[in-house]
């Protein structure tokens, strides 16, 4: 099972959930080909009624600990409750491109 079927699973699994896209952004970012380690997610769910972002954000962290240390860098959360997702027409925002940073980039100062 690949990283993103994974991470859809468990959401999936532990979320009552009303929309989900995980989409692999790795090929945006400075990685080698067919990496899994650049995730925008956007998850809709009811169980996030009530719950700040910082709450929000943390729950997804717990579910993914375990990718999270083996090798996902970065997820762009995008958590909203049923109301707000309706509210933002339905759509997730678009990601940024790469500003780099890798320490193979010459111009990264890390």
């Amino acid at each position: 099972m690949s990283v993103q079927q994974t991470i859809e699973q468990k959401l999936t699994d532990e979320f009552s959930v009303e929309h989900l896209a995980v989409e692999n952004e790795s090929h945006m970012h400075s990685v080698p080909p067919n990496s899994e380690t650049h995730f925008k997610v956007t998850l809709v769910s009811s169980v996030f009624e009530g719950l700040g972002k910082v709450k929000r954000h943390q729950a997804i962290y717990k579910v993914l600990a375990d990718e999270l240390a083996a090798g996902v860098h970065a997820l762009a959360l995008h958590l909203y409750t049923p109301a707000e997702w309706q509210a933002k027409g339905e759509e997730a925002p678009a990601s940024p491109n790469c500003m780099g940073g890798s320490k193979h980039d010459p111009a990264f100062k890390g």
